[in-house]
């Protein structure tokens, strides 16, 4: 049997943080409880005094780049890193290549996943201008949701057409998770910077050319779209304060059918971090002003944004090293974000419960996944344990992702994660990802 007891932890759950202890049985939590006797015969004991115990991160966008984009990270690499950040499960998108577009494709990345996966994972099924009939084969089952992508971005699968676009929302009860920005913006401000630079348009220019316009533009046009059809629509990785009208806080999350996720880079950094970090912090959406971070945390921790996510999405340090209109957006995210998170909160942004809160709890509840995102008697032992006093720099040799780099590189995080559990398994302890590949596919309550 495999039996663990996680003794004296601090146990963050539902808003609350209480001393007590877990007992892990298989794949289950069985217990939590203020003392749980056991013998160490009869089990691990491990000893958490002092420490944050926090059910394990479900981050509902990232890429892992397999199939076909395989020399920038795969599902067991990025997996790995991603079980050493305490995330323990993930959705990820379909802009691999083959674009996941078929059932067929959707289902062969399932296959890849149940070998290789360190985490727990589902895979979106990607919607384009001709494959309605596809989409809506979609199992709501065991398939997370339907990505759309309103403006093109890394590999691009971009839908225009507004009548596919009407009917994808209007004949699809599953959760519908879109990329918004308008294309016609993009380019527009595109064009007008390359008459100015030339082919040498500076990354500093990339916030005005994929700007606040070009997101609202889009975001907003969706929210009324899923208002008109009453579509169930999640946006992806808002960037501005002013797309933060579109949202409310004066609903249950459950009650929600239009729900909003941050990413940790526009939590992070702002437009003036260009000038040193360059194509390093090239995202899709734009990282924007130091006032649209403000205005995305307050947005955050007041419930219009419900979801914290990474977006994970490494390129190679080659890749990113060339010219700005050359350089592909997305950076790797999924071993720092968690401890990111934690930073904000000793900088007294985020309260420990409310990062649990848009990490854990409300991803399984936007997605409605089985049994996850909690620490309940009954739920999978997906856990993580981090000391938020034990100060570790980022370095290339601690690096997990297969791209070698991160935007983090020589950061002091004050937090860092000692134990990560995936269905009852200890797949990370003594800071190495042990050789578990403990990912199961995540199921829904729908």
């Amino acid at each position: 049997m495999n039996r663990y007891l996680i003794k004296n932890a601090k146990i963050v759950n539902e808003g609350v943080i209480f001393e007590g202890d877990v007992l892990v049985e298989n794949e289950l939590i069985v217990e939590v409880s203020e003392n749980i006797s056991l013998k160490s015969s009869d089990c691990m004991i491990i000893d958490a005094e002092g420490n944050y115990l926090l059910p394990g991160v479900i981050d509902d966008q990232v890429h892992f780049r397999e199939p076909g984009l395989t020399h920038k990270g795969d599902i067991e690499s990025e997996s790995r890193a991603a079980v050493a950040g305490g995330i323990t499960s993930y959705i990820e998108q379909p802009n691999t290549v083959p674009n996941a577009v078929t059932q067929e494709i959707l289902e062969e990345k399932y296959k890849i996943a149940a070998e290789k996966s360190f985490a727990n994972y589902s895979f979106m099924m990607g919607a384009t201008n001709d494959n309605l009939e596809e989409v809506l084969k979609t199992n709501p089952k065991n398939v997370a949701g339907i990505k759309i992508f309103l403006g093109s971005s890394t590999g691009n699968m971009l839908v225009d057409n507004e009548a596919v676009l009407e009917k994808i929302f209007s004949c699809t009860s599953m959760l519908i998770a879109v990329h918004c920005e308008d294309e016609t913006t993009v380019k527009n401000n595109l064009e007008k910077y390359k008459e100015e630079y030339g082919e040498d348009v500076p990354v500093t220019a990339h916030h005005l050319i994929r700007s606040e316009e070009a997101c609202y533009i889009s975001s907003s046009k969706a929210v009324a779209l899923a208002k008109k059809t009453g579509a169930r629509l999640h946006v992806f990785h808002l960037s501005t304060a002013k797309e933060m009208e579109l949202f409310t806080n004066k609903i249950p999350i459950e009650d929600k059918k239009i729900t909003a996720e941050v990413c940790v880079h526009h939590l992070w950094f702002t437009n003036e971090d260009y000038a040193t970090k360059g194509n390093l912090i090239k995202w899709n959406p734009a990282v924007k002003t130091a006032n649209d971070r403000k205005v995305l945390w307050e947005a955050l921790n007041d419930g219009r944004i419900d979801v914290i996510a990474t977006d994970h999405a490494p390129h190679t340090l080659d890749e990113k090293k060339q010219k700005y209109l050359q350089a592909p957006s997305g950076g790797p995210l999924v071993q720092h974000a968690l401890v990111a998170m934690f930073e904000a909160h000793h900088q007294g942004k985020i309260s420990v419960e409310k990062i649990v809160e848009k990490m854990c709890h409300n991803p399984a509840k936007i997605f409605k996944i089985e049994k996850r995102g909690f620490i309940k008697e009954g739920y999978y032992a997906d856990l993580v344990i981090i000391n938020s006093g034990l100060p570790w720099s980022v370095k290339k040799e601690n690096i997990l992702s297969k791209c070698g780099w991160s935007p983090f590189e020589g950061f002091t995080f004050k937090s860092r994660i000692t134990h990560t559990f995936v269905n009852g398994k200890l797949v990370y302890s003594g800071f190495k990802v042990k050789d578990i590949r403990a990912g199961q596919r995540m199921l829904f309550d729908r």
